[in-house]
């Protein structure tokens, strides 16, 4: 600051510096301004041209503690998925579970053969019971396999990605069908197919997330690493020359097609190539395997080709080829099914958990399954535009949120995603009075615990915040782009936090706090970015 600004406005000293260097803009009340050790958090070089925003209320009262810049327009990526789960959670009830029926179309003869279609009919289980654990609740990792191509690497979870298909091949063969004269078909007509940031069209139905994990371990210099893959099918397959160079080479894993096109036609096979330096530490774990992942870039068609297997494995025959295209012009009209034909189902375990799955890893597909699912309960919206519509409406109506203060895309905070603090804080104060609140509470990442919030741990060497460790459950974002200025360079778009605190004194606030336009050089630059966050939010935690 200039001496003779700071002379002038000595009352406002805190304010003044906070406006100059993390580029608030506008007036701050006085009683609201930050304190010193958040201020030096965000004066850091770091942060010299970036713009910060932050607004911290108590829950209960809606008294505003601390307000920076809250009207103004952020990038707050994955954070927009606190509106799009926590209205999935209002409409459709933390306890919600989606049953999928599989039907028989014809006669069952005594032999036990079929002569007619089996329709497996697609309710949107994001799991499927590939992540199911024995106490019923759903399997996650701190590093999801998800983002593992973006972030360098992953930890999968346990279950058998294919449960949920045996069970429900099991089901068909108790009810006595042995063989199949007809074909197999998914019915995914629940919501129209919506387009997933230009990878592949989202259906209502799913096979490990829509992804083929390649596990690779470690291997000796000059030689390819051992490798393998999930799930096994032979709608896809996996082949790779990936080897171990010398310890001063570059890292290079390069997987093509990504995504791959040719899932419903038989041979379809992803590559892997490139190098992996001699004595790498994986990213992110610090230890091997090695994850990456291909896209199912047409999921119907590889349920149908992993249910005609699974139901191999039960010892029902198909005669129709396992590998194909989903035969959809073989679907009865929509709904036209009798319970009378039904000879299998699935149910899943309830919403609350998949709501977890969502935020704790940030499960983007699953966020934007979330709004369709809102649509279609609200009012029976079934593409991603009326959705988005529906949502509108009941932010409006419901949470008295205006649509001037969010800019929203898609349901998982997709690209130039923006909201304003007071938007964010409106949700998060709203959301208190809904039934599903113990739920939405729980579902959020909890600060050095789990989820993406597991990592921070370490709060600049100051002990005095450790006690903050459990006591923040807040949804993270981040957005990272090509900076305009120069394109080889990546920038941090957008960086953001938000959730609620359980603070020191026992006041429970709600606190939204985000920074954009971090130059960076590199994905890894995000960290910094990420730890210094956690921090502040350790310091809210300390302060109230």
């Amino acid at each position: 600051m200039k001496p003779a600004i700071e002379r002038q406005f000595k009352r406002w000293a805190a304010i003044a510096t906070a406006c100059l260097l993390v580029s608030c803009g506008g007036s701050v009340n006085p009683v609201t301004a930050l304190p010193d050790p958040i201020l030096q958090v965000m004066q850091k070089p770091a942060y010299k041209n970036s713009t910060w925003s932050m607004r911290v209320v108590d829950l209960d009262s809606g008294q505003v503690i601390y307000d920076l810049n809250s009207s103004a327009q952020m990038f707050i990526a994955s954070v927009r998925k606190i509106f799009s789960v926590g209205l999935a959670l209002d409409a459709l009830g933390a306890q919600h579970r989606f049953v999928t029926p599989v039907y028989r179309q014809g006669t069952v003869d005594s032999a036990g053969t079929l002569n007619g279609n089996l329709i497996l009919v697609a309710s949107a289980d994001l799991t499927m019971g590939g992540r199911a654990n024995p106490d019923g609740t759903i399997a996650f990792t701190d590093f999801d396999h998800n983002e593992a191509n973006s972030l360098g690497n992953a930890i999968l979870t346990t279950p058998d990605p294919l449960a949920g298909y045996d069970a429900l091949a099991a089901q068909v063969a108790a009810a006595g069908i042995k063989k199949i004269n007809g074909d197999v078909v998914i019915d995914d007509r629940l919501f129209q197919p919506f387009n997933f940031r230009d990878e592949f069209d989202v259906r209502p139905i799913f096979v490990n997330d829509d992804v083929v994990d390649v596990i690779f371990n470690q291997g000796s210099e000059g030689a390819p690493l051992p490798f393998d893959w999930q799930p096994k099918s032979a709608a896809f397959a996996v082949q790779s020359t990936l080897a171990t160079g010398s310890a001063s080479s570059a890292l290079d894993i390069e997987l093509s097609p990504e995504p791959p096109p040719c899932i419903g036609s038989p041979g379809c096979i992803g590559t892997v190539s490139g190098n992996v330096p001699a004595g790498l530490v994986p990213a992110l774990t610090n230890a091997w395997p090695l994850i990456r992942t291909f896209r199912i870039s047409e999921p119907s068609n590889y349920a149908r080709t992993v249910f005609i297997e699974a139901l191999a494995r039960a010892g029902v025959t198909v005669g129709a080829a396992p590998v194909s295209v989903n035969p959809v012009q073989l679907l009865p009209a929509q709904g036209a099914y009798s319970s009378a034909q039904q000879v299998a189902q699935l149910t899943s375990a309830p919403y609350e958990e998949d709501a977890r799955f969502v935020m704790k890893v940030s499960y983007n597909i699953g966020a934007d399954v979330s709004l369709m699912l809102f649509g279609l309960a609200q009012n029976g919206s079934t593409t991603m535009t009326s959705a988005l519509a529906a949502e509108q409406g009941e932010l409006s109506t419901a949470f008295n949120i205006s649509p001037s203060q969010y800019h929203f895309i898609d349901g998982s905070g997709g690209g130039e995603t923006t909201a304003t603090a007071t938007a964010v804080i409106a949700m998060l104060r709203g959301m208190l009075t809904e039934p599903a609140f113990a739920a939405y509470f729980d579902s959020m990442p909890v600060l050095g615990v789990d989820g993406s919030l597991a990592i921070i741990t370490d709060f600049e060497f100051d002990a005095t915040l450790a006690g903050a460790k459990g006591q923040v459950h807040a949804k993270t974002g981040t957005y990272v782009a090509a900076n305009p200025s120069s394109p080889k360079v990546p920038i941090l778009k957008g960086q953001a936090l938000a959730g609620y605190i359980d603070a020191k004194s026992g006041r429970r606030l709600a606190f939204q706090l985000v920074v954009n336009n971090v130059p960076i050089t590199g994905v890894e630059g995000v960290i910094p970015v990420f730890q210094d966050e956690g921090t502040i939010a350790a310091i809210l935690w300390k302060l109230q």
